[in-house]
């Protein structure tokens, strides 16, 4: 290993906060690490780190081979992306980043005939419901719900994800069809609950076009969406749903909108994240596939719910 990847190296270990999280996404074990890093030490001729059994911290030293290791890195990549736009054919890596339910329902599908179009790009698919570093881990493009909070990152929309309210027909049975929403509030929900987001409110608009929130009575939260609509479908709770979770359910008859003329807020739209404007051939066409694929005016997922655009 020379110096420029032994920087590299550096420079994930204090992205990721520890020679361990810096192993476990090399996949070596995190002794190599330690070593690689001693060695670099040992090669500059000035400490780097300032080590204790559980942490550590950069020296001033460290503090400015990080920056010249960003640098780095950036200029690398650029070079690899410049040198692979003059490629005719798509070719090499395409790592990719999601939510496990957007990568098995909506880019599976669109990466199956991509490799069947350009069968010279291999790829890397990680499902992750937790927000990645997509700039240290390496990844071309990342889907994710909702706008990234770090402006360094180039976010384009791909599509909306408007809500609707559904529940089953036995709900329906039980407890009555809700005739506003705050009968509605009053009955039982499912809704979504993690480290990083409460769902505790249905966010709409009155008659007069004010926005409005209203507590909900939520009896049953989890931090995933499918499982949220398996709790709806039992009849025992109803669920604000993003319709992109929708699949075969309102169709079939398990779950029916209710309360259809109420106008809800819209949910967070898709976006595709990625690090740099100017991306590889492969990463580019992968990309214009998924918009093409979900659709530009109206997302796949809409189809899913009959008459939806009067809905909500």
């Amino acid at each position: 290993m020379d110096t420029t990847s032994r920087l590299l190296m550096l420079l994930e270990v204090v992205e990721q906060g520890s020679f361990t999280k810096a192993a476990e996404i090399r996949n070596i074990d995190r002794s190599v690490i330690s070593k690689q890093i001693s060695r670099l030490e040992d090669e500059l001729g000035v400490r780097l780190l300032n080590r204790t059994t559980r942490s550590f911290s950069l020296t001033a030293a460290g503090a400015e081979m990080i920056k010249k290791a960003s640098e780095l890195r950036e200029l690398l990549g650029e070079t690899v992306r410049m040198a692979e736009n003059y490629h005719l054919e798509p070719r090499g890596v395409l790592k990719i980043t999601s939510s496990t339910l957007i990568g098995r329902r909506y880019l599976q599908p669109v990466l199956n005939d991509f490799q069947k179009r350009f069968p010279q790009v291999e790829v890397e698919l990680r499902l992750d419901d937790r927000l990645v570093d997509i700039v240290s881990e390496g990844f071309d493009l990342a889907f994710r719900i909702g706008e990234p909070k770090d402006s360094s990152l180039i976010a384009r929309k791909i599509a909306r994800n408007r809500l609707l309210i559904v529940a089953a027909p036995e709900f329906i049975q039980t407890y009555g069809m809700p005739k506003t929403i705050e009968e509605l509030a009053q009955l039982p929900a499912a809704s979504y609950a993690s480290n990083s987001m409460r769902v505790e409110t249905i966010d709409y608009y009155d008659s007069k076009g004010e926005a409005c929130e209203l507590k909900i009575n939520s009896v049953y939260r989890a931090n995933d969406a499918e499982v949220l609509l398996m709790k709806a479908i039992s009849g025992t709770t109803y669920f604000v749903a993003p319709a992109f979770i929708i699949d075969k359910e309102i169709t079939q008859g398990q779950l029916v909108p209710i309360l259809t003329d109420v106008k809800l807020k819209e949910f967070s739209h898709m976006y595709a994240v990625y690090p740099h404007r100017d991306l590889p051939v492969r990463t580019r066409l992968f990309f214009d596939a998924v918009k093409e694929y979900i659709g530009k005016d109206k997302p796949i997922w809409e189809n899913n719910i009959p008459n939806f655009e009067q809905m909500y």
